[in-house]
């Protein structure tokens, strides 16, 4: 069946890379990658004493509170850090600086995922959530380094995808050392895909183990005095396309109630920084960017558009109130629980019900 899957990707590649270039005419960071994609990294100047994979900026944000405790128990270059999108990339370095080195993921091609791991010869791979690649996990097993899924979630949809082609993920599983279930449901599920019972444990969800950066939302707590203690703040954070014409509208009828409202606006992924700016300017509100603002700043605005990476703790630490996006259209909602940590009110929409919302309660019914 890996020979099958295998050969599907070699065929479906020219539409992979048609995608690739389209994305990076929005954002270059794509086109930059492609060598990496082919397992073309650079070599390491020392061994790779554990490589994490997270995907993308939520699953960099989930892995955050175990690479910290990493990065303090192995010196400089020992930690990698590989992620899908340059957007994750971002927020990795924002958040960890040069405490990890940082590569992208290969294509799960066999001689672009051989490439990656000559190179980088890890002596041990954790990856987060829900990243099941065949032909990574087959070349793992192979070469023996031990493999773990942390933090891992299934969904009911993805359950259902997966068991379309149980045997090559049954084939798959077989690969890993540990698979660290967020929950009993979550273990479950990979049980029933064919993991082994007695490597499948539910240590919980990484994401309740977090430490927002306390020099970000003091930073958030200055700006808020400068605006103003009694002046209503509220956050719309992660949006997609759809979600900010939704904030803007709710934001206009706030602003009939009390006239010096702000809205801190922060769109999910960088590259659509400028469509949303200019999306807020146009809707007749007094907008600025986040790069634009003062000393004084946003004393006369309405609307802060925040177009900055890795800065999300201060526009929490500067609001009353959280909305997180990904909620309103079908995403599956982002993680509330950053705001949650410093006890804001979080609202959401119906799409934080699937499994993606990154902050379930035990019996995964949405609240």
């Amino acid at each position: 069946m890996r020979i099958v899957y295998s050969t599907l990707l070699y065929l479906l590649l020219p539409a992979v890379l048609l995608h690739l270039a389209w994305r990076g005419l929005r954002q270059p960071g794509w086109w930059r990658s492609l060598p990496q994609r082919f397992g073309f990294v650079a070599r390491p100047a020392r061994p790779v004493t554990v490589w994490i994979h997270a995907a993308s900026v939520g699953e960099v944000a989930a892995a955050l509170p175990l690479l910290r405790r990493l990065a303090k128990q192995h010196p400089p270059g020992a930690l990698l850090v590989t992620t899908t999108t340059p957007t994750g990339a971002e927020r990795l370095r924002a958040a960890l600086g040069g405490e990890a080195a940082h590569a992208f993921l290969p294509y799960d091609l066999p001689g672009a995922v051989a490439r990656f791991l000559d190179r980088v010869q890890p002596q041990r791979a954790i990856v987060m959530e829900t990243e099941l690649w065949p032909n990574l996990y087959h070349a793992l097993g192979r070469r023996r380094v031990p493999l773990v899924i942390a933090n891992a979630r299934l969904s009911p949809r993805s359950m259902a995808g997966y068991r379309r082609v149980r045997g090559l993920v049954a084939q798959t599983l077989a690969h890993c050392t540990a698979i660290a279930a967020q929950s009993e449901a979550d273990a479950q599920r990979f049980r029933e895909l064919g993991a082994d019972p007695a490597r499948v444990h539910v240590p919980g969800n990484l994401k309740f183990d977090l430490e927002l950066p306390a020099e970000l939302v003091a930073a958030g707590r200055v700006l808020r005095q400068r605006w103003g203690a009694a002046r209503p703040v509220w956050i719309a954070a992660s949006t997609h396309e759809g979600e900010e014409d939704a904030a803007l509208r709710a934001h206009r009828i706030l602003l009939a109630r009390a006239r010096d409202a702000l809205l801190i606006l922060v769109p999910r992924h960088p590259e659509r920084f400028d469509a949303v700016a200019r999306l807020a300017q146009d809707s007749g509100l007094r907008t600025l960017r986040r790069s634009a603002l003062g000393a004084a700043g946003a004393l006369d605005l309405q609307v802060l558009v925040g177009d900055s990476m890795g800065e999300l703790p201060m526009y929490f630490g500067a609001a009353d109130v959280a909305f997180v996006g990904g909620s309103l259209v079908e995403v599956g909602g982002h993680n509330v629980l950053e705001p949650a940590a410093l006890g804001l009110p979080v609202l959401f929409g119906p799409s934080s019900s699937r499994h993606g919302a990154g902050a379930r309660l035990p019996d995964e019914s949405p609240r």
